[in-house]
């Protein structure tokens, strides 16, 4: 995601600077950056690929298929993702970003610690002419498709299995990355509606 040439050009930046002025540099970062750790400047501000992913779900299949009803889920965010997370002081609005992005990061290759960063982003759920409005935004999102951990075999097949190794193919891979937010935060939301939850985990869970 270019962090290392942000880094090394950085560098030969101070050493200019070093010498026509004398400066004394204190450390290559100073944290402003807000790599690898939540922030609200990248909340607000982007960082990365900043994604947005949207969906009109028709009535009948929010109750059909996710076995609740498009008040429910509209409850359900705005209770849990928007209120349960100012009051709790999150800065990620949202049910579970953390879980689809930490899956796709530790397959293809990308930088794990940047999955706290992936974790911000709000859920909007709304009633439209009785279907559900449903959309998701990740605002700082590092990805790649090209060098550091995508190089690594298995990496670089499952980026290859998507189409989305190498170069130019970053735009494709953001696609999926919101894609798959988007149907896994669905998926979560419509489980609350439907008090599926802890159900789900007792039949369906490992061990």
């Amino acid at each position: 995601m270019g962090m290392n040439m942000v880094t090394m050009a950085t560098e030969a930046a101070l050493e200019v600077l070093n010498q026509k002025t004398g400066a004394h540099v204190v450390a290559l970062s100073g944290n402003l950056c807000v790599d690898k750790k939540p922030s609200a400047l990248n909340l607000t501000e982007g960082r990365g690929k900043s994604l947005v992913a949207e969906v009109l779900v028709p009535q009948e299949v929010v109750e059909n298929k996710l076995h609740t009803t498009v008040e429910a889920l509209v409850e359900v965010n705005t209770a849990k993702n928007l209120i349960g997370s100012a009051i709790s002081g999150s800065m990620g609005f949202n049910a579970h970003y953390a879980n689809m992005i930490g899956a796709l990061f530790l397959a293809t290759g990308q930088d794990e610690a940047h999955i706290v960063e992936g974790s911000l982003g709000i859920t909007v759920a709304q009633e439209d002419e009785g279907d559900l409005y449903f959309s998701v935004t990740l605002p700082d999102v590092p990805l790649a498709t090209f060098g550091g951990g995508t190089r690594l075999e298995t990496a670089r097949e499952c980026l290859e299995i998507m189409d989305a190794y190498g170069s130019g193919k970053v735009g494709k891979f953001a696609e999926i990355v919101a894609g798959t937010v988007l149907a896994g935060e669905l998926s979560l939301l419509g489980a609350l509606g439907a008090g599926h939850l802890a159900r789900a985990h007792r039949e369906l869970g490992r061990g």
